[in-house]
């Protein structure tokens, strides 16, 4: 049978970089086909050239058998050919349905072109409710979470009718209800005969969903997994050339005294629920919970960006006041922000210049930018975290997430950190450089550094941290020794259950 898609020694180059080396790929009618590898395997080029944004150096694409050397953005859209992209690309002034129908709008009034609204609504609702949100056609996208938004993208490549539909990493910021919704609606796709090209991180997800696993490393296609070869070690391997060790790595000593204590905090998205909790030096404490559970609010209202409703900071057991996030920052209480390309970087300018930027008095006089000195000390950064970039003078919104990644930790660790405060530390990022930021993490926690890790991956909270606190609806469910983790006993805590009833799944 003739394969929907086939690409033939696809290869793609750049100045002093082979991205893609002689790829050849097929993806059948109704197959669920996982791509994955490491940041900066060749995967985000791969997916640009389906999508039309650039041109391959060499060989061709074939879509049903038809052969031809280069899709534009509307020959992939004429040929059924839909994103969900993880890089949200939604208008915050529009509502759901005008992001989802931009440019398709149903319209009436001859060459007035007017919107019509109820058409419009009608045609995204049906999708809305396929995926269970718990949102409106009619919601405004501003007043959405990111993993709300993120289901936007989904719903915007469903309204498509689209034969096929990549995935990059649709799941990095859903809930576990969520995941398992899109999961299903995956499943469905499939049964339908519409094919899905699933790029993800999460391994787990891929083993449930793919039919097949093509791995990419250093832009080279190095093997694939039949539907039963698909297990997490296999993955592993085939990705990165050799095995993980497990995710835990034992502190060097035990946690010492209470670096930050964050006692009866009121934040504005629960005002009436108040929390008390302290960060100890050399402990990694891992905060789980449901999304909406108020987490990413309390490390916002921690680093000065919120104002809290309620609650005082003590700083080796010394009140201090937190108004703005420069205040938190003249204390060393730093925050690696969930949306690193939003919050945590500046895109457009140089590893270097993120890097200084929240210390820029430390490389100045007079008023004038050391440049010398703001380099060297991106250099030392950079070998101290091995940020694979060329040059610290690169733009920073070029290298991959794990990269990304690392030089907001660069930012804050040339400085003195006494707290640092992780919000989804490895969201998008790819298992190698996983384990290279928890190895950092554990450093400084070993330095006596206080780290709050905030995340979603079970796995990860599990994995990492020394001690696990839950929150739900902006109060503390319930605190975990290591020797009492498992996924069953966090989400007792994160839904409000006792050992006596029975959890619900989330």
């Amino acid at each position: 049978m003739t394969p929907l898609l086939e690409l033939v020694s696809v290869g793609k180059t750049y100045p002093g970089v082979k991205a893609l080396d002689r790829v050849n790929l097929q993806v059948g009618a109704g197959e669920v086909l996982a791509l994955i590898g490491e940041n900066g395997a060749g995967k985000s080029t791969l997916m640009k050239i389906l999508g039309g944004v650039i041109e391959p150096g060499e060989g061709a694409i074939r879509i049903d058998g038809r052969e031809r050397p280069s899709l534009t953005v509307a020959d992939a859209m004429a040929a059924g050919i839909a994103f969900v992209h993880q890089e949200l690309n939604l208008f915050d002034n529009l509502d759901v349905a005008a992001n989802v129908m931009f440019g398709r709008e149903p319209v009436y009034g001859g060459p007035l072109r007017l919107v019509d609204r109820k058409a419009l609504d009608s045609k995204v609702a049906p999708l809305l409710r396929r995926l269970g949100v718990d949102f409106q056609a009619h919601t405004p996208v501003s007043t959405l979470s990111l993993a709300q938004r993120q289901l936007v993208e989904i719903v915007k490549a469903l309204s498509l009718d689209a034969r096929l539909v990549i995935m990059d990493e649709p799941t990095s910021s859903l809930t576990v209800a969520e995941t398992a919704r899109l999961l299903k609606v995956i499943d469905e796709l499939k049964a339908s005969g519409v094919s899905v090209i699933f790029i993800s991180h999460r391994l787990a997800e891929v083993a449930h969903c793919a039919d097949r696993v093509v791995v990419l490393r250093d832009g080279a296609v190095v093997g694939e997994l039949a539907r039963a070869e698909i297990t997490h070690d296999a993955m592993i391997r085939m990705m990165i050339g050799r095995d993980l060790r497990s995710l835990y790595i034992p502190p060097k000593r035990e946690p010492a005294d209470a670096v930050l204590d964050i006692a009866g905090f009121r934040t504005s998205a629960y005002p009436e629920h108040a929390l008390t909790l302290s960060l100890r030096s050399g402990e990694i404490l891992g905060m789980a919970g449901l999304v909406g559970a108020g987490r990413t609010e309390l490390a916002r209202a921690v680093f000065g960006i919120d104002r809290p409703v309620a609650g005082n900071l003590r700083l080796d057991g010394q009140p201090i006041g937190v108004r703005v996030p420069r205040d938190a920052i003249d204390r060393g209480i730093f925050l690696v922000p969930e949306d690193r390309k939003r919050d945590g970087l500046v895109l457009e300018l140089s590893v270097t210049e993120n890097i200084s930027l929240a210390n820029l008095a430390a490389f100045a006089t007079s008023l004038l930018v050391r440049t010398g000195a703001e380099k060297r000390n991106a250099l030392e950064q950079r070998r101290a975290l091995n940020i694979k970039t060329a040059s610290v003078d690169t733009i920073v919104g070029t290298l991959s997430g794990g990269n990304q990644q690392k030089v907001v930790l660069a930012k804050w660790l040339s400085m003195k950190p006494r707290v640092v405060i992780f919000d989804e530390p490895t969201r998008g990022i790819d298992v190698g450089a996983k384990s290279e930021i928890y190895g950092l993490m554990r450093g400084l926690a070993d330095s006596g550094v206080a780290i709050l890790m905030i995340s979603s991956d079970m796995e990860e909270v599990i994995g990492v941290s020394d001690r696990i606190v839950v929150m739900r609806e902006g109060q503390i469910g319930g605190f975990l020794a290591r020797q009492e983790f498992s996924e069953e006993r966090v989400m007792q805590l994160a839904v409000g259950r006792t050992d006596k009833q029975e959890a619900v799944p989330c």
